[in-house]
This record gives C-alpha cells, structure tokens and sequence, in this order.
C-alpha cells in the first residue's frame, strides 16, 4: 500500500512537472510572437518615416547639367529662363570660363554657375570638330560630383535645349531609378542619325540617366575619354561609355534633336503619343507662330504648356459629317482644317513644312517618321488656326484659336476658310503610369454652332470600342 502512494505521489509530481514545462514553453513562445509583432510594427513605423523608392517622383528628385560657354550665355540664358523654376529646380550650368560680372549676364534666379574643369590632357582628333565636346561629355561627371542628396535621375543639356519639366518628371516616372537607365532619343534626319549614330541619346535633345547608373560612369568616365577621340561630340562619347558598360539607350520620342530648320510647323503639328518633354536649336527654326518673334512665340507656347503640360501638342483629329471636313488638333498649338475627309492615317503623317540641316544632298531629305506632302500652292493646303488664348476654370480648359496668316485665297460657302474662331473644350489632362505605357489618342467632337464663323470641339477620352475613321 505504502508503495503504491508513494508511486501515485511520483507520478503526480512528474506530471504537474510536465505540466509546468510545457506551460512555460507556451508563455515563452507567446511573448516571443508579441515581441516580434511590436518591433516588426516599431520598424515599419521608423521606415515610413524616411522617404522610400515608393514615393512618386518629383522634380525634387532631378539633378540637371546645362552645357554652356562664357560667350554664349548672354543670349542663350533667355530659353534657360522660360523653363527654370528657382525655387524648385537643382543643378548647374557649365561654362568654359568665369563670367565677367560687368558684362551683367548673371542672375540670381538662374542656375548657379559652375566652371568646367580643365580637359586639355584628353586627347580630339575629328577633323574640323570643336574639343569642347570633352569638356561637354564631363559634365556628366562634374554634376554627379556635386553630391546633391535625394537624387534619382541626372538631366543633361545644352543652353537652347527647352525642357518642359512638367512632362520630363512624368515620362522618368515610368522607370525604376533604382535600376541602370540611360533614356532619350536620336536624331530626326536619316544622314545625322547614320553618320553619328542610330544607338544614342542625341545631346540636344537631352537625355536621362538614372542616380546609380550615374555613379558607375562618372567613375569610368576619364578612362572612356581617353579611347574615343575620334569622335565628333559630348554625345557620342558618353553613349560609348555606356555601351562599354552594357547599356543601351531607352528611346522616349518625347525628347527632341529638332536638326531641322526653317517651318517646323509640320513636327509641332504631329506630335507623338507622348509627353513633350524637349525641343532643341529653337534658334534655327522659324518662329513657331506667326507675327511673332522666336523668344514670344516660345513664350506662348509655354502659356499653354503650364496650363495643360501633359496635353500640350498631343493630336487629336474628328471629322465633321456636315461639311465633310477633317480637323487636326495640336492642342496648345495649332489646328489643321481640311476641306475634305482624309483617312485618320494620312492626317497623321508629318507635313513636310520644314528644311533639312544640310542641304544638296537627296539623302538629307529623309527622315524617320512617315510624312506627307505639304503642297507648294498656299491655297490648297488646309486651313490652319494658331492658338490664340486659353483660359482654363474648375469646370476645364478652353483654347482659342484663330487663322493668323491670311491668304488671298478664293472660297465658296463649305470653305473651312470662312471660319474665324475654334473653340476646343477640354478637362486637364492627367497621365498615369497606365496610361504612359499603354497611350491611346484621345476623340473629340465637332458641337453643333449658332454661327458659321465659329468652330466649337469637345475633346475628350475615347469609348472602348470607339474608331476614328474618314465617313463615307
């Protein structure tokens, strides 16, 4: 008897013992899950209180490197200014030399001014070719050199290269800035393309590079320098660098050489399906309006493009089933009115309004993109209305426009030509990254009008299954 209690007695401890253990092993487990949970909590707290890659892009975010000379900058700076914002807005512009204050070139409410570092150890062997191209391609290096905090992307250009930073910080928001980008366009014409490249971003237009691919070329830069004297220009010299580092370009039709001269009507007018984000050599061009000079004819652009930045020269064509007539619109800019239906295809090829960059050469007339003939006789071309105002409210944005180059032309009652104002109507328009990788062309209506004199169009998004086509 007394050996059985006692074994009853033993068993109870060894239980409650078993008991025991296990209940310590369950209290431990669970103040390690809520230990974990609140320092899981705590970090993710710490963490949204640092700007992370999550939050969008910005112009905060941009570094620029302007390429200038000491020479040029007195009447150059002018198109610096219709897009700088001070307060907003970092980088440098890079001169060959120090200003003279006396000559009164600087202002405060520019870009700081930096002096290029000298290049006289690299060697430059094209023939008739300007040297400055190293000292240019340094600026790539000299910027990322500055160590500007919080930067993600790095934007190089010349002294006439007009960006329209709305829309660059749109189309760079595409891309991962953590990964290696090198992004901008070639050249319009067919020979500049050939003789210097089809495979880089032509410096004119500008071009991005993303804040780690920066550091990595700024780094190898020199050494690249050194290899490729042969080379024509600052452009050529960083695209090479880059290819040795196993990057290609990524094309954004947005940024533009513009190696064209005279009436580059017909490359405003046919825009492509994408933010406008540069134009270059505005100085060997016409100006873009008529009666206007080239600094205010830029200027009236600029009012539509801070109106409406990402709508500004997008094309959007209607037909109007009355007067069987085909509208163009290059909203902010101009619109084409033809006195005919034309099939949506043809309305979107690149009139050909302007002149090569070199002349006497049939291969400097072709270009990369699908154009159309732009008749000889003023009179049966299509009827094309300036932008002449745009006011914008809480209810949307209407522009004006009007015909500001008169033709002694003869035309009966169904002439678009009697027409004196079009009215286009239209909310802000506001891309998101859906919409840049996957564009679609707008539509657009023809409003019935108490008045023969005036023209009056909706634009607006497009039903799913809508198509735009010539009526029969």
């Amino acid at each position: 008897m007394r050996s059985t209690s006692f074994n009853k007695i033993l068993y109870n401890s060894r239980l409650n013992n078993l008991i025991l253990v296990v209940s310590i092993l369950c209290l431990t487990l669970y103040l390690s899950s809520f230990l974990f949970s609140i320092l899981s909590n705590a970090c993710k707290t710490s963490m949204s209180d640092e700007p992370t890659s999550l939050e969008p892009t910005s112009i905060d975010h941009i570094v620029f490197g302007i390429a200038s000379t000491a020479k040029s900058w007195s009447r150059r700076k002018e198109y610096v200014n219709m897009w700088w914002n001070h307060d907003k807005m970092r980088g440098c512009i890079f001169l060959d030399a120090p200003l003279d204050d006396t000559l009164g070139v600087y202002d405060s409410i520019m870009p700081p001014i930096c002096v290029s570092n000298d290049t006289s150890r690299f060697g430059y062997t094209w023939g008739g070719g300007l040297r400055s191209a190293i000292r240019v391609a340094r600026v790539v290096s000299e910027t990322v050199a500055l160590n500007h905090a919080n930067a993600r992307w790095f934007v190089f250009g010349d002294d006439d290269t007009l960006f329209f930073p709305e829309n660059l910080v749109k189309t760079l928001s595409k891309y991962d800035h953590n990964l290696w980008y090198y992004i901008g366009s070639n050249s319009e014409s067919y020979v500049q393309n050939r003789q210097f490249s089809f495979s880089m971003a032509y410096g004119g237009a500008g071009f991005a590079i993303s804040y780690p691919l920066a550091k990595v070329l700024a780094k190898v830069l020199d050494s690249c320098l050194e290899r490729y004297a042969h080379l024509y220009g600052s452009d050529g010299r960083i695209s090479s660098c880059l290819a040795e580092l196993g990057v290609a370009v990524t094309y954004e039709p947005g940024f533009h050489q513009m190696d064209v001269t005279g009436d580059a009507f017909g490359l405003l007018m046919t825009h492509p399906l994408s933010p406008l984000v540069s134009l270059h050599h505005p100085d060997r061009i016409d100006p873009i309006f008529p009666n206007m000079t080239e600094t205010n004819a830029l200027r009236h652009l600029y009012e539509a493009a801070n109106v409406d930045p990402h709508r500004i020269l997008q094309q959007t064509v209607c037909y109007d089933r009355w007067y069987s007539w085909t509208v163009s619109i290059s909203w902010g800019y101009a619109i084409e009115v033809f006195g005919v239906h034309v099939f949506l295809p043809d309305v979107l090829r690149t009139p050909v309004t302007f002149q090569p960059w070199l002349k006497n050469r049939v291969f400097n007339t072709f270009f990369n993109f699908d154009m159309r003939r732009h008749h000889h006789e003023p009179c049966r071309r299509p009827t094309v209305f300036h932008l002449d105002r745009v006011n914008s409210t809480k209810h949307g944005v209407t522009s004006h426009y009007r015909i500001m180059e008169e033709r002694n032309c003869q035309y009966g009652m169904s002439s678009p030509r009697r027409v004196q104002e079009i009215k286009v109507y239209s909310q802000k328009l506001a891309l998101d990254i859906k919409q840049l990788q996957a564009p679609r062309r707008q539509c657009c209506d023809i409003l019935p009008s108490s008045s023969y004199k005036l023209m009056e169009i909706n634009i607006r998004a497009c039903n799913e299954d809508e198509l735009v086509h010539k009526r029969p």
